[in-house]
């Protein structure tokens, strides 16, 4: 497959360099068919990017669905395609019913069911998809190190974590001379900014590269949600909380500066996260090939300053 170099790669731990948006892979095998799904990752190698995000779970919860479809739909594209040489796939373990949790056990069985249907001998970056409490926490970081002694896995990451609690797997890998994750996955975009006060200033001073899920909230940052606008969309009934007014004015503000720039609200919205302290690359997803040069062309979008704090300021909660 030819492709055209990035114009910009972003360090994510010390093994892995990525493209400034990821690619969301929870579309594969649900709004998006084989075909469709093909032609999208074809766009987005085409367009230079490389870091393709998915997890096992993807997308069980879909009527007639029973999971793995998106791992199962990418690893047919790398093998009808050839893998591009510096493609970075991420997947999870945690939350599919047939591998659950973090027990020790679990995550060795769950990290060959992903090899196998990824057809890769090693996973670029292993994700605990979510904190389970009932496994201490010592048996988890300690199984996700082992992975990366073996081979099987590049490096780790940690998506939906508290604080306190990736304080507790910072801490396991400190005393047990562990691998430390290299990435924290948590929602973040312009309407939901929380992990600011805590969260981010731990991943920060823990050197863990930042790669936001939701990063258009449900898609209400691409611009279609507009005051006193109905929208006849699947996601529609999950972005009501953000019709609000500081919902608009942070929509208004971003459809006045991508007019700026002569393009897309939701690029505006990407390049906004990916301008944050600490973040490495915020994951979007498109349903259709036509729909991805929203992502792609926030590789090269560079907000001013001036852009920067009028966002800052609408999204700013009173």
């Amino acid at each position: 497959m030819t492709t055209q170099l990035s114009p910009a790669r972003r360090s994510l731990g010390a093994a892995l360099s990525v493209s400034p948006v990821a690619l969301g892979g929870n579309v594969f095998g649900w709004t998006a068919d084989r075909d469709a799904s093909f032609a999208i990752l074809d766009a987005y190698v085409e367009a230079g990017g490389n870091f393709i995000d998915t997890a096992d779970v993807y997308s069980a919860w879909i009527p007639g669905n029973s999971g793995a479809e998106s791992e199962t739909i990418i690893g047919e594209w790398i093998r009808s395609r050839g893998r591009p040489e510096d493609l970075v796939i991420a997947t999870k373990v945690a939350q599919f019913a047939k591998r659950p949790g973090l027990g020790a056990d679990n995550v060795r069985a769950a990290v060959d069911d992903s090899l196998e249907r990824l057809g890769v001998e090693q996973i670029d970056l292993y994700y605990a998809h979510r904190d389970d409490p009932e496994t201490p926490i010592e048996e988890t970081a300690g199984v996700f190190s082992e992975l990366v002694d073996a081979g099987k896995i590049k490096a780790i990451g940690v998506s939906n974590y508290s604080p306190a609690r990736l304080r507790e797997w910072l801490a396991a890998v400190e005393n047990g001379g562990l691998h430390k994750p290299a990435a924290l996955q948590p929602e973040y975009n312009l309407l939901e900014r929380d992990i600011e006060g805590e969260l981010l200033p731990l991943a920060h001073e823990a050197g863990l590269g930042v790669v936001p899920y939701f990063a258009l909230a449900h898609g209400f940052l691409t611009g279609k949600y507009r005051k006193d606008v109905e929208v006849d969309s699947a996601r529609a009934s999950s972005v009501e909380q953000y019709r609000t007014e500081r919902g608009y004015a942070i929509v208004d503000a971003i459809v006045g500066i991508a007019d700026a720039h002569d393009t897309q609200p939701g690029t505006v919205a990407l390049a906004w996260l990916a301008a944050q302290p600490g973040v490495v690359a915020p994951i979007a997803s498109a349903r259709t090939a036509e729909q991805l040069p929203l992502i792609t062309d926030a590789f090269t979008l560079q907000l001013s300053a001036d852009e920067l704090k009028t966002l800052d300021r609408v999204s700013a909660k009173a």
